[in-house]
């Protein structure tokens, strides 16, 4: 952080970060926001999204709401065991093939976006089957639709790819997030996540004209494409985020620390969203409270 380059334009922090996203995602345009919000906004902004459709296997708040403030409509797709808590389901941040292709085939062009969230942050952190991102992308390429992540913890669901599906356990979290992001036209992510940092995110595309009209917007609400918002010691710190974050032993030690406080507290019968997610034990506070109505909250209760 110490030796972040905090020039304006052409900072050389910028051209770090870039090399190391390239490497790891294999974009074609890398574009720094402040933070991943920001890069939900530039993203559906270029995208049209107004009296359109993104579909997801579950879209994040802030993602929903960027969605909707421009005037689109976000449709969750998760699978049922999803939505269950209860569920031991090894990928219940998959999408719902079937329910997907019904409705790229009777939206057609009105369909902006299909969108992965990896991990399913809203369903508990829960992750994606490589098998399925596949078969998403493939849906959305035969209907002609473009294909993002919302990667925040990208690195999480690689892991949890590598340590549950069958014949991913010879390959090394970062050859199978190489593999997610090559499925998909772009990404954003907020770097708070998996790039390890304090502040910070990213947009990357690899379509030349998308990420043109991405700039401009940049430049309007975020600053300069060489920063983004963002310090240089900021750009500096997420060059290294990306690059540690795959490595096997932080991610096995952190899915590890989840899991043994969900341990606990399933012993302690506990309600819980089962398995345990990559980043947070999820209580279900509903079945904890049931007396109490939803408008009641019974998460802010507990």
């Amino acid at each position: 952080m110490m030796t972040g380059d905090e020039t304006y334009a052409g900072s050389e922090s910028f051209y770090a970060l870039q090399e190391v996203a390239w490497s790891l995602t294999g974009m074609k345009h890398v574009i720094p926001t402040h933070q991943g919000r920001s890069a939900e906004h530039i993203l559906f902004s270029v995208l049209d999204a107004k009296d359109r459709v993104v579909l997801a296997n579950t879209h994040f708040d802030t993602t929903r709401a960027n969605v909707e403030y421009l005037g689109g409509e976000a449709i969750d797709l998760v699978i049922e065991e999803g939505l269950s808590p209860a569920s031991r389901h090894p990928f219940k941040g998959n999408i719902d093939l079937e329910r997907l292709e019904a409705q790229l085939s009777r939206e057609g062009d009105r369909v902006a976006a299909v969108l992965m969230t990896i991990t399913n942050n809203s369903g508990g952190g829960q992750p994606a089957s490589l098998e399925n991102l596949r078969a998403a992308g493939e849906l959305a390429r035969r209907y002609g639709r473009p294909f993002f992540l919302d990667a925040a913890r990208f690195a999480e669901n690689a892991w949890f790819i590598h340590e549950r599906e069958p014949g991913q356990q010879d390959r090394t979290p970062r050859e199978i997030a190489q593999e997610v992001f090559s499925l998909a036209d772009g990404f954003t992510m907020s770097a708070k996540k998996d790039g390890l940092v304090n502040i910070g995110g990213l947009l990357c595309l690899n379509d030349d004209t998308l990420a043109e009209r991405a700039r401009a917007l940049l430049i309007l609400t975020e600053g300069y494409p060489t920063y983004g918002g963002l310090a240089g010691r900021d750009l500096a710190a997420l060059a290294v985020g990306l690059e540690e974050v795959t490595q096997p032993e932080y991610l096995k030690y952190r899915v590890a620390s989840v899991r043994y406080l969900h341990e606990m507290l399933d012993r302690m019968d506990v309600p819980l969203v089962h398995p345990a997610g990559g980043h947070a034990v999820y209580i279900d506070a509903a079945a904890l409270y049931p007396h109490l109505k939803p408008w009641e909250l019974p998460g802010v209760t507990l």
